[in-house]
């Protein structure tokens, strides 16, 4: 199995996530290459400037990347607007890059707040050095900008729950919704499928970083990720059969430099209750356990909540997933009973989303529907958001056109044989 390979003039040992903004593909592609030799960089492409609503820049770039890297030669005077709307709050390193040798247009960005002018063609030393100062800036404001790093693990009450379903559209509406960086790891062994859920394919996975368990850091972790369009860190389970068999001081391992790297790091974890050993059920995390109301999940989740989770108390949610409160043979009271408390979320039964987004291998949380409502709520409350998100029409619009030229990040680095 292929293991990524370090590369040793990295800038730095921290994890950096740059945007790259360059309506030009051919010359965003080109940088977008330069960037991904260094280790621990990743890289999310933007095809197109944002058409509207500036003031929305900061929250939709500068929560959820470490450096932003704006084309000028586009459109000069837009490229200042975007620069001076992002360093007005300061939460994001602004770089920007130029063909013309111009010092003149150096000074006047610099002035608006860039940090960074690099002249194309790109030289790597000059990338070096400024990835380098991102970096150090990076770590000096690493405890300021993290938030308190949760941990948020899905556990299904029996097999075909639909714990995945769930698991990953929650993570895709968190990272959305919280404007934080979010990593999604599927333990599903020996196959998992939250990557099919989410459309994605994946070089790596979590075999990788559990083989390869003595030399886990940030850095290693970071080259195993695959990038959701939604802006979601995917870490996804084995493609394939594998005889591993993992001890729990490797999965701790994982789940700690996770949560040194990410805000939020939500976890699939299915039916995998053998798994109780472990950090995953730390009292700090929030446990999600998914069920349905039939004879056979409300016996398991009985069981669960009585042997294992009934001193959790808030840190304990029950899903109650394809919920037809109308279609039941028991009534809320008997539920609750069964449970030994009340249910507090309601997932409900949309036969025909779940197997449309399922045939496309779309996220149901990128759509309207009354599963991805109720999905994104969970989100919403998770991260600390309001119940009601406040409507603004110029922001709906800019988000969903500016995130719609979102491409998927590229590999970070070259892989080979570890």
């Amino acid at each position: 199995m292929p293991v990524p390979a370090h590369i040793s003039d990295a800038p730095g040992s921290a994890v950096l996530s740059v945007a790259l903004i360059d309506p030009d593909d051919q010359r965003r592609q080109k940088v977008a290459v330069a960037l991904a030799e260094f280790q621990g960089t990743t890289v999310q492409e933007y095809s197109s400037f944002p058409p509207a609503n500036l003031d929305a820049l900061p929250r939709l770039l500068g929560q959820r990347y470490d450096a932003v890297l704006i084309d000028l030669d586009s459109d000069p005077e837009y490229a200042f607007d975007m620069v001076e709307s992002l360093c007005a709050t300061g939460s994001v390193t602004v770089m920007v890059y130029s063909a013309q040798s111009d010092l003149d247009l150096a000074i006047r960005f610099m002035r608006a707040g860039a940090r960074e002018f690099l002249t194309l063609p790109l030289v790597r030393a000059d990338i070096a050095g400024a990835l380098g100062r991102v970096s150090i800036r990076h770590s000096a404001t690493h405890h300021i900008r993290r938030t308190a790093r949760k941990l948020f693990v899905f556990l299904g009450s029996k097999g075909g729950c639909g714990v995945t379903t769930i698991a990953s559209n929650f993570a895709v509406a968190l990272a959305q919704e919280s404007g934080h960086k979010t990593l999604l790891i599927d333990f599903g062994l020996p196959l998992g499928d939250a990557a099919i859920n989410l459309g994605m394919t994946a070089e790596y996975s979590t075999a990788n970083a559990f083989q390869n368990s003595s030399r886990l850091d940030a850095n290693f972790l970071c080259s195993l990720l695959a990038r959701h369009s939604s802006g979601l860190s995917v870490l996804p389970a084995p493609g394939e059969f594998s005889p591993l068999q993992v001890p729990d001081e490797a999965i701790d391992k994982l789940l700690a430099v996770a949560r040194q790297c990410f805000d939020y790091v939500v976890v699939d974890a299915g039916a995998r209750i053998d798994l109780r050993g472990t950090a995953l059920f730390e009292e700090s995390a929030m446990l999600y356990l998914v069920t349905q109301v039939g004879v056979t999940e409300l016996r398991n989740s009985n069981r669960l909540i009585s042997q294992f989770f009934s001193n959790r108390g808030r840190k304990l949610q029950i899903v109650l997933n394809r919920y037809t409160p109308h279609a039941l043979l028991f009534d809320d009271q008997q539920i609750d009973k069964a449970l030994t408390r009340p249910a507090q979320w309601r997932i409900p039964d949309d036969y025909a989303t779940a197997r449309r987004t399922r045939n496309t291998a779309t996220p149901v949380a990128l759509e309207d529907s009354p599963i991805s409502r109720a999905i994104r709520q969970m989100a919403r409350t998770a991260c600390g958001l309001p119940a009601s998100p406040e409507k603004k029409r110029g922001f709906s619009l800019f988000r969903r056109e500016f995130w719609s030229s979102a491409r998927p990040s590229r590999e970070t680095i070259e892989s080979r044989e570890g």
